[in-house]
C-alpha cells in the first residue's frame, strides 16, 4: 500500500525522536513492500533513501512556525498526491488532519508527550499545544500514543481512547570505538547524556551534578538544538576538563557512545517514550533516569531512578557498586528492551493500523 509520514524534519534522522521513528518505521515498511513517502524540511541528497521516497518542501525557519508551516505545505501536497493512509507526527499538527480526511485519506496522529510543558514555548505556543490536544481527539481517525501514561492522560482528560504503540530500539552493543577515540573517550570510562539541549531535558543539571562528584571518569554531553542558543551557552560554560560537549552525533558514533559508556544518564522531564533512553538500554547501558512516570514506564525496574536534587549522590552510588552489580543492571536493561521495544514489533503494529485504516475497516474511537 501507499503510506506517507508528515510532521517530522525528515530522514535520515538528524534531530530527535520523531525523526528516528520516521526512519526506522518507513524503511522497514518499504522493505515489506509498501510504497512510503516521508516529507522532509531539508533537501535530501537523493530522492530515495533505503527504499523510501523523500519529498522536500520548504518551511519558515522560525521556532514558532517551523513545524506548522512545513506540515501545512506537506498536507497540500498530500491531498493532490493521494496515499492509502497517512501518519502525522506531533500534536501541534492536529489542526491539519481534517484536510486529508475530507479527501477520503485516513489519518493517524502520533501526539508524542505533553509538548505544552516545554520551557522553550511562550504563552501563545503553549495555548496552541493545549488547543491541539483537544483537536487531536476528533480531527484524525486515530490517536497514537507511545506511553501508557500519555494514553491515560487523553483517556482521563478528554475521554478518548488511543492506539498505544511504543518506540523501538536496537538491542545489541557494537564493537567499534573509532569515534570514541576521536573524542578522547576510553570505553567504560565515561558517563553519557544524549538529548536535545533544551531546558526541560536538563543537560545543565546533569553537568552540575557530575561536577560535584570526585571521579576520573568523563562526562559526554551529546546533543544540540536549533532554538536554544542561550541555554546551550550556559551548559557549555564549564571549566571542568572531564566534561566533553561535542554537539550532536549521529549514526555509527552515536551507536558507539551508547555501547561503551560506563553509565547512561537520562534527564528529560517532558514527553512520552524517549528513543535515547530505550536505545541506551538496548545497548546494555547501566541506566540512570529522572523519575517521571514516562521514564519509569520505559525503565520498568531495569534502571536506577534519581530526582533533580540527588543525581550527584546516585552517581556516587553507581561508582561504589561492584562490577557484578553493574553488570546485573546492564543485563536487565537490555532484556527489558528486547522484550518490549523491538523495532520489528513496532513496525508490525503501525503496519496493521495503517492497513486497517486504508481498508476502511477501522472504526473511529
Amino acid at each position: 500500500m501507499r503510506f506517507a509520514i508528515l510532521g517530522t524534519r525528515g530522514i535520515p534522522a538528524r534531530y530527535g525522536g520523531f525523526e528516528t521513528l520516521a526512519e526506522e518505521l518507513s524503511t522497514r515498511l518499504a522493505a515489506r513492500g509498501h510504497e512510503i513517502t516521508v516529507y522532509c524540511r531539508e533537501r535530501p541528497a537523493e530522492p530515495v533513501y533505503r527504499g523510501v521516497h523523500l519529498k522536500y518542501l520548504p518551511t519558515i525557519r522560525r521556532k514558532y512556525f517551523d513545524t506548522v508551516a512545513h506540515t501545512w505545505l506537506s498536507t497540500l501536497h498530500l491531498v493532490v498526491h493521494r496515499q492509502d493512509a497517512v501518519l502525522y507526527c506531533n500534536a501541534a499538527n492536529a489542526i491539519f488532519t481534517w484536510m486529508p480526511r475530507i479527501f477520503q485519506i485516513p489519518v493517524a496522529l502520533n501526539v508524542d508527550g505533553l509538548e505544552r510543558n516545554r520551557k522553550k514555548w511562550n504563552a501563545l505556543a503553549k495555548t496552541w499545544y493545549r488547543v491541539s490536544e483537544r483537536l487531536a481527539t476528533w480531527m484524525p481517525n486515530v490517536i497514537v500514543t507511545d506511553a501508557a501514561s500519555i494514553a491515560a492522560y487523553y483517556r482521563e482528560r478528554y475521554h478518548r481512547d488511543s492506539q498505544m504503540i511504543p518506540y523501538g530500539a536496537e538491542t545489541a552493543p557494537i564493537e567499534t570505538t573509532e569515534v570514541l577515540l576521536k573524542l578522547g573517550l576510553a570505553p567504560h570510562e565515561y558517563f553519557l547524556y544524549v538529548s536535545r539541549m533544551e531546558p526541560e531535558n536538563n543537560a545543565l543539571l546533569v553537568r552540575e551534578a557530575f561536577e560535584r562528584v570526585e571521579t576520573p571518569m568523563k562526562l559526554a554531553l551529546i546533543g544540540d538544538a536549533p532554538y536554544a542558543a542561550d541555554y546551550i551557552a550556559r551548559v557549555r560554560a564549564t571549566r571542568d576538563p572531564r566534561v566533553l560537549i561535542p554537539g550532536a552525533i549521529y549514526g555509527q558514533g552515536y551507536r558507539e557512545l551508547g555501547s561503551h559508556c560506563f553509565a547512561y544518564i537520562h534527564a528529560t522531564e517532558v514527553g512520552g517514550t524517549h528513543p535515547a533512553l530505550i536505545e541506551a538500554m538496548g545497548r546494555g547501558a547501566l541506566t540512570l533516569y529522572l523519575d517521571t512516570p514516562e521514564n519509569a514506564e520505559v525503565a520498568g525496574g531495569a534502571g536506577i531512578p534519581f530526582q533533580t536534587g540527588n543525581l550527584a549522590s546516585v552517581i556516587e552510588g553507581v561508582l561504589r557498586m561492584t562490577g557484578a552489580q553493574r553488570d546485573h543492571w546492564r543485563a536487565r536493561a537490555r532484556e527489558r528492551v528486547i522484550s518490549r521495544y523491538s523495532w520489528d514489533a513496532v513496525t508490525s503494529a503501525y503496519e496493521k493500523l495503517l492497513t486497517t485504516l486504508a481498508s476502511g475497516k477501522h472504526r473511529d474511537a
